[in-house]
């Protein structure tokens, strides 16, 4: 199921942001826009590529939240730069499958993604992360914490100068834990970014196990347990 407007703990807000939300789905469209607008955000709608390009043209919009899965989306990025003058960061909403499409397209802070069927509280935290801009977890050369770094376009992670040999799970599960930095994120909520569905404990325990031996075999320690909530990547003597 989709996430519903009265999901808990307290979900992160926007501050008046305009967001333009880009999905044929009226029935997510309508949780989304009623989730955003009691979240303190603007939303427009747009349920094509075509009709999105007429918002972009009227409109200057913080942010974008896109359905991968529709048919017309690339109209949008082959918009020439005079008819779109402004690209606002981009958050992809799109099936588990379509991951090794989109990823490699990830920019550098300006692109990221939550898969389907998505929680509403994950859409929200992911938006307020893109909204942040390069001075949270992003900067030039990929997302980043400290010493341990992401990058995007070649799916590669290094810890310092020592490369990260990951495999496709453990860097979606490291990119999920550094994007939701001093987060403390569920078994399920991992599962559900890392493989789609619910895997179970053990199956979660293993991933975050095999991470652990190849990220914090350099001190400090990053990845930490909160036992019976989850798992949050972060230094813990750091403020959240």
């Amino acid at each position: 199921m989709y996430g519903s407007t009265s999901e808990k703990p307290a979900l992160a807000r926007g501050t008046g942001q305009h967001v333009l939300v880009i999905v044929g789905d009226a029935a997510v469209a309508e949780v989304l826009a009623t989730t955003l607008e009691l979240a303190d955000y603007q939303v427009s709608l747009a349920s094509t590529g075509t009709e999105a390009l007429e918002r972009l043209t009227e409109h200057r919009f913080e942010l974008m939240v896109v359905d991968v899965a529709l048919p017309d989306l690339e109209d949008i990025g082959r918009a020439p730069r005079p008819v779109v003058a402004h690209r606002p960061p981009v958050l992809f909403l799109t099936e588990y499958d379509s991951l090794g499409r989109i990823l490699p397209e990830l920019g550098l802070g300006e692109r990221d993604y939550v898969t389907k069927p998505f929680r509403v509280a994950e859409v929200l935290a992911r938006m307020q992360v893109l909204l942040r801009g390069p001075g949270s977890a992003r900067a030039e050369g990929g997302l980043h914490y400290r010493d341990l770094v992401l990058d995007d376009a070649r799916c590669q992670a290094r810890r310092g100068v020592r490369a990260l040999d990951l495999t496709p799970a453990e860097y979606r599960l490291l990119r999920h834990l550094l994007v939701n930095a001093h987060r403390v994120l569920s078994k399920e909520q991992i599962s559900r970014n890392v493989w789609g569905d619910f895997h179970g404990d053990n199956a979660i325990e293993q991933l975050v196990s095999r991470l652990r031996r190849k990220v914090d075999r350099d001190a400090p320690v990053l990845i930490h347990t909160r036992r019976g909530f989850g798992y949050w990547l972060g230094r813990a003597d750091a403020e959240a």
